[in-house]
């Protein structure tokens, strides 16, 4: 009796540690499919400007430099060009 209560037990808790593995995986990615868009989009929102659904985000190589990363942002509302300073705000300017 006792054995079979064990092995119902080790059963129950592997099931468990199985199940928890899998939530874990799940949430690593969802945040892995953050796309560039996606995230400039929650900068610019984070600092004050609208962008409700980010449609695309063109990087502008051509204005970019090894630390400030330049891109045209589409909302679905605006336009924006971002300046991306590391450990800094981004310089946000609405495009028309």
């Amino acid at each position: 009796m006792k054995r079979s209560w064990l092995r119902v037990l080790s059963s129950f808790i592997a099931t468990g540690a199985l199940a928890l593995v899998c939530i874990v995986c799940s949430a690593m990615v969802s945040v892995a499919q953050d796309t560039p868009k996606e995230i400039i989009a929650a900068q610019v929102r984070s600092q004050g400007f609208a962008c409700n659904e980010a449609v695309s985000a063109e990087r502008l190589e051509a204005e970019s430099s090894p630390n400030e990363t330049v891109y045209l942002l589409k909302c679905e509302s605006a336009t924006y060009r971002v300046v991306l300073v590391p450990d800094q705000a981004a310089v946000i300017t609405k495009v028309d």
